[in-house]
């Protein structure tokens, strides 16, 4: 039986639709509505809340705490200063991504680390010999995630802190509600938002004042099929999705490098040794074997494919998550790839999508082939390589003096 978030009062009373699935051992919403598409423009047009309590969390302190961050993990986490987050991956011996997360920097040597798989016993294993206690404190603690052009306003007048002059990827603790919170400015979603970490006994009362402030902002709850398109036009990836954990398959051709991920810039060689620096540095200097891109996938030809068949253009309503090919000719041969997600992106008027191919197909304006099936038959419909991500506003990290 899946666990209850700390949100699980309110968000159960809001999910009309009753659709729900099991998130890392919690219940999580899908959709809060029938159609997720009123979340879907909450989260690009005004604000949308969501409940990722289901997030493993781990608190790291101790004088040895960043030195075992270091040992586990691919970035430089000396230059993490307090009050800031960072994204980082962090991988087996052989370079392969066992997973990926945020980590912050809360005193001068405490840190929280958030995972999408269970990551305490790893740490614990690689922390031999150092002076660091580590919590799993999953369960301890809700997670919002406060998303959209409107969230910074509509948090301002919750907490005392001038949220303008926040950078992205930085954070700060005051109180909300009368319960104490941390607050990162940070997201999922590609776009201006937050995420809000409260103990599970103010989860409730976080939660209703964000609701009631929210009305005013139009203000939506959404879940993860909304979540999953806009993740998907952000051109962020999701595990056992775009990328499989390397500690879940035996399989050598499931796993990826940081490199492959379009991750390379979370490596960095120069520090001291880490797990997997030295496959790392090998791959680097011989080239990855795979590139992942952005597709934009030519609709005019996907319409004609339908016509033919006297239907008209189907585009696909929410994201899809599977292992499709990708062809360098519209004669289909040996695949160069595959396409791992995909979506029509409401607000850019394109069908995107996340591919890995040939690092010689990878060349931005590149056009390649992804297999659509329409009617049981399988076409290749010509695509061009585009840098991700698909959607970045300038909001996204801007300040405001």
């Amino acid at each position: 039986m899946p666990r209850k978030s700390p949100f699980h009062a309110r968000t159960t009373e809001l999910c009309t639709s009753q659709n729900w699935q099991e998130w890392s051992g919690y219940f999580s919403a899908d959709s809060y509505e029938l159609d997720h598409m009123r979340e879907y423009n909450a989260v690009r047009t005004t604000a949308a809340l969501f409940d990722v309590s289901p997030l493993f969390k781990y608190h790291l302190h101790g004088r040895d705490a960043g030195r075992l961050l270091d040992r586990v993990l691919t970035r430089d986490v000396s230059k993490c200063r307090i009050g800031q987050a960072i994204y980082t991956t962090w991988c087996d011996d052989d370079g392969k991504i066992i997973d990926d997360g945020t980590l912050a920097r809360v005193g001068e040597d405490a840190y929280r680390l958030t995972a999408a798989m269970p990551t305490v016993d790893w740490l614990q294993d690689n922390a031999f010999g150092l002076e660091v206690e580590i919590e799993d404190v999953t369960h301890d603690f809700g997670a919002l995630a406060l998303q959209g052009p409107t969230s910074r306003e509509l948090l301002q007048g919750l907490i005392e802190t001038d949220l303008g002059p926040l950078p992205y990827f930085h954070l700060v603790e005051d109180e909300l509600a009368g319960a104490p919170v941390r607050i990162s400015r940070t997201g999922y979603t590609g776009d201006l938002g937050f995420e809000i970490f409260v103990e599970t006994s103010y989860a409730e009362q976080v939660w209703d004042a964000l609701a009631e402030r929210g009305r005013a902002y139009d203000l939506q709850p959404a879940g993860n099929v909304a979540l999953d398109v806009v993740r998907v036009e952000a051109g962020l990836l999701l595990i056992d999705v775009d990328f499989v954990s390397s500690a879940r398959t035996f399989f050598e051709v499931q796993k990826s490098t940081p490199y492959e991920l379009g991750l390379g810039w979370t490596v960095k060689l120069g520090k001291d040794s880490f797990i997997g620096r030295d496959a790392l540095r090998a791959e680097k200097a011989r080239g990855p074997s795979w590139e992942t891109v952005g597709l934009v996938v030519d609709i005019l030809a996907l319409e004609k494919i339908y016509s033919d068949y006297s239907m008209p253009l189907h585009l696909p309503y929410t994201s899809w998550n599977s292992a499709v090919p990708v062809y360098a000719r519209a004669e289909p041969g040996e695949p160069i790839g595959k396409a791992t997600s995909g979506a029509w992106s409401p607000i850019l008027k394109q069908y995107v999508v996340i591919a890995r191919v040939r690092p010689q197909h990878a060349k931005l304006g590149s056009q390649i082939f992804v297999e659509e099936t329409v009617e049981g038959r399988r076409y290749p419909v010509p695509a061009t390589v585009v840098k991700l991500p698909f959607f970045d506003p300038e909001r996204k990290k801007e300040t405001l003096s």
